[in-house]
């Protein structure tokens, strides 16, 4: 497809027009100039492909198709090749279903447990969000099929979120907000990005100028065309003018006609438009020519993926031994999840699932085991059934070990609001309460989408994180209580003991639309570790039923510039009885310099197979980037001079192996001093002191310390210690009138002329 010609051929009307959909999933056709209508459809983690009159939230029935695990649980399997491999076999289902863009992945960051969206979203965390997003497009996109990275940008909670205005200072946009998107266009280029709903310092996404267009396409390079969130759109002519190709669904021509009207009268350069029709043909042209009209794909083949995949991201937060399960022992499963598990979120990401599998099912299935069943508590109702309770708790007394399938409903947590509390429901809560009063040996399952507050975690033996599982959800279960996998899945997201404790608990969901991000850079791990927090679980925390030591920390280089790389390497042992899998997380501390920065920051992870007894060697490399932070003056990446941590460890608050790097920045912050400049910020840079150094001394007379005199006046009230903080907080200006008359202006103005040559 000659792109520009077409353009060129392409009637004003034509044009304004193919930049909205034909209807809820396709965009526009011209037959006369040859460009095909491309279908969209929503599946981050599985195709929920509708027909044209289908719905933005799941209403409508869509095609069979598989569910694999939501971004919540598959970000915890901290495993960038298995999530390549499950966006390999969506875009298999793409190409089959002839689509053209799957939208996905989900990547906002999880500012707070509250969020109704969570369970699509990867972490709280940039680097392990950037990592698994970018392996996820690359695998949906080796299949000839593009994806649509969501929601761009601060889109971190679902109340108000149509009008809502995330005000968040540049540094704390640059290091949490922006970085996963800025990976994923610099190393996967995902054909779409897909714009928020909300505003960003007063600017809707979809008519933002600095986002859309000079930071994803002058800074990162972005080449595919931007795409509203349904319903996004504001004003159409300022989303042409800012960057926005595409707005879904259509208005029926209201906006079409927008465009039009204001082309014809100056108000929109006919070439922006041009730009935003060139973007979109670009795409719709690789999708044509990547059609594969073979291609089919296998729903038990996937299936078993799926399988795989909830297998490798479940978290096995304690075990006092319960886990794994003897075959022999007898087991009661009790709670109505067992029987009918939630292992997807509500919403646009709901998949129509072809079969899902049930705990209470492939226990017989796959092990041959028979349990006894209660179901504990009505799935209908969150009220305590004190019938159903008596059941549970006889069950369990007949039993070796009891097993609790508990979590959140669906109603608990969907796309369209948020949660208002952590809880389980009540009739969860004090199902589990109730069977560890009257049974000894406890495990809880739990299948939630985002944290959730365990008031009796003392009470169990075992706890597995199974999150939102997929549609193989009670088949991974099993194979993890039984032993036949070994969990190796790690918290992609903090478990806060109490909903108060999150940084942004003050200030989340904010006043009426206005939502000011005051933790800053202070999200998730990197507020409980700086404030040295006791937590329910920490980031990256996930047990096994083997154990892993940590040798042999070997740092490339004693001190490197800000130029140049380290690597970091460790040695790994399997030191238990079984074969299993560690990741091994390496963290950045910073200096303490003149930046308010987090304690460490994860820069490296990697997932390692391990048989008993092995030892593996990891090896990370470390650039600028992994121990700058944005520094607003430059309006750029800045490493201070210093000496960094480098810790290696099994969690954000498990660190095992701890060593440092020097680093030598070759940059220079720019000062220009002034009157208002402080004396003790001067006497830091050592070839500055100099030039003030004339008038230090004698000002320490006049504050009461005389050193040649070998005395001290006043020592009980004026110590040396306080002369020296008075002087090094004391403007320049200040040294006129509490110099005694041996500075004048006239003098720091030769002073200052000194400071500021370069």
């Amino acid at each position: 497809m000659d792109v520009k010609t077409i353009v060129g051929n392409m009637t004003l009307e034509e044009k304004a027009g193919l930049c909205s959909g034909a209807d809820f999933w396709n965009t526009k056709a011209v037959e006369r100039l040859g460009i095909p209508q491309m279908m969209v459809s929503d599946g981050p983690h599985g195709l929920r492909k509708q027909d044209d009159s289908g719905d933005h939230v799941g209403i409508n029935e869509s095609i069979k198709a598989v569910c694999f695990p939501p971004g919540v649980t598959i970000a915890s399997s901290f495993d960038p090749e298995l999530i390549h491999d499950v966006g390999a076999a969506l875009g298999e289902s793409a190409q089959a279903e002839n689509l053209g863009v799957i939208l996905g992945p989900a990547v906002n960051i999880k500012r707070s447990p509250l969020c109704g969206r969570n369970f699509e979203y990867l972490s709280e965390d940039p680097y392990l969000s950037a990592e698994m997003a970018t392996a996820l497009i690359k695998g949906i996109q080796s299949q000839g099929v593009g994806t649509s990275i969501k929601h761009y940008l601060a889109n971190n909670q679902e109340h108000r979120r149509l009008t809502s205005d995330s005000v968040i200072d540049e540094r704390t946009l640059r290091e949490i907000y922006l970085p996963t998107f800025e990976k994923a266009v610099k190393e996967a280029q995902p054909w779409t990005v897909m714009c928020s709903y909300n505003r960003i310092n007063g600017v809707y996404a979809s008519e933002n100028h600095r986002f859309l267009t000079e930071i994803l396409r002058d800074e990162w390079g972005f080449e595919g065309f931007v795409i509203s969130d349904w319903g996004a759109v504001n004003d159409r002519v300022k989303g042409i003018e800012a960057g926005l190709d595409l707005e879904m669904p259509g208005s029926f021509g209201t906006n079409d006609a927008k465009i039009v009207e204001a082309v014809q009268s100056g108000e929109l350069d006919e070439n922006l438009l041009d730009k935003a029709v060139g973007n979109i043909l670009r795409i719709v042209d690789k999708w044509a020519a990547s059609r594969n009209k073979q291609a089919v794909f296998d729903l038990e083949a996937q299936h078993e993926k799926a399988r795989k995949a909830a297998g490798e991201s479940m978290v096995l937060l304690k075990n006092d031994g319960t886990l794994p399960l003897r075959k022999g022992a007898k087991i009661a499963f009790i709670g109505g999840f067992a029987e009918k598990p939630r292992f997807q979120g509500g919403g646009s990401s709901h998949i129509n699932t072809f079969r899902h599998s049930t705990a209470l099912h492939a226990v017989e299935k796959l092990f041959g085991v028979n349990v006894v069943y209660a179901k504990g508590y009505s799935l209908t109702d969150d009220s305590v059934d004190n019938e159903l309770l008596t059941e549970a708790k006889a069950v369990a007394e007949s039993s070796d070990v009891a097993v609790i399938f508990a979590g959140l409903p669906d109603s608990y947590e969907s796309e369209g609001y948020d949660r208002t509390h952590m809880n389980l429901p009540e009739s969860h809560t004090r199902l589990i309460e109730e069977i560890c009063q009257a049974h000894s040996d406890t495990v809880v399952v739990l299948h939630n989408g985002s944290p959730v507050e365990m008031p009796w975690i003392d009470s169990v033996d075992a706890v597995l994180e199974a999150y939102l599982g997929g549609q193989a959800v009670g088949e991974a279960v099993v194979d993890i209580l039984f032993g036949a996998v070994n969990p190796s899945g790690k918290l992609a997201e903090t478990f806060p003991l109490k909903l108060e404790d999150n940084p942004s608990y003050l200030y989340y969901q904010g006043e009426k639309d206005v939502v000011e991000y005051r933790e800053g850079v202070f999200v998730g791990y990197r507020y409980y570790d700086a404030k040295k927090m006791k937590v329910l679980f920490p980031f990256g925390h996930g047990l096994s039923y083997t154990e892993f030591s940590y040798t042999n920390l070997t740092i490339g280089a004693e001190k490197i510039t800000d130029s140049e790389t380290v690597t970091v390497s460790v040695d790994i042992t399997n030191t238990g009885n079984v074969a299993g899998k560690e990741v091994v997380q390496l963290y950045a501390a910073p200096s303490k310099g003149d930046a308010i920065r987090p304690v460490k920051e994860l820069k490296g992870f990697e997932k390692v197979f391990l048989n008993p007894g092995e030892t593996k060697t990891v090896s990370f490399t470390l650039n600028k980037r992994s121990f700058a932070y944005f520094n607003m003056a430059i309006n750029d990446w800045f490493v201070e001079s210093g000496k960094y941590g480098i810790e290696i460890g099994s969690s954000s608050q498990d660190i095992r192996l701890t060593g440092t790097v020097g680093l030598e920045s070759a940059q220079e912050l720019p000062v220009t001093y002034t009157m208002n400049s402080l004396v003790g910020d001067i006497l830091k840079v050592p070839e500055k002191a100099a030039s003030i150094g004339e008038i230090i001394e004698p000002m320490k007379k006049v504050f009461g310390h005389d050193e040649a005199a070998g005395r001290e006046t006043a020592a009980e009230a004026i110590t040396a210690e306080m002369i020296e903080a008075m002087l090094n907080y004391m403007p320049l200006r200040n040294l006129v009138s509490f110099g005694n008359g041996m500075v004048t202006f006239e003098k720091l103005e030769e002073i200052l002329k000194k400071l500021n040559q370069q």
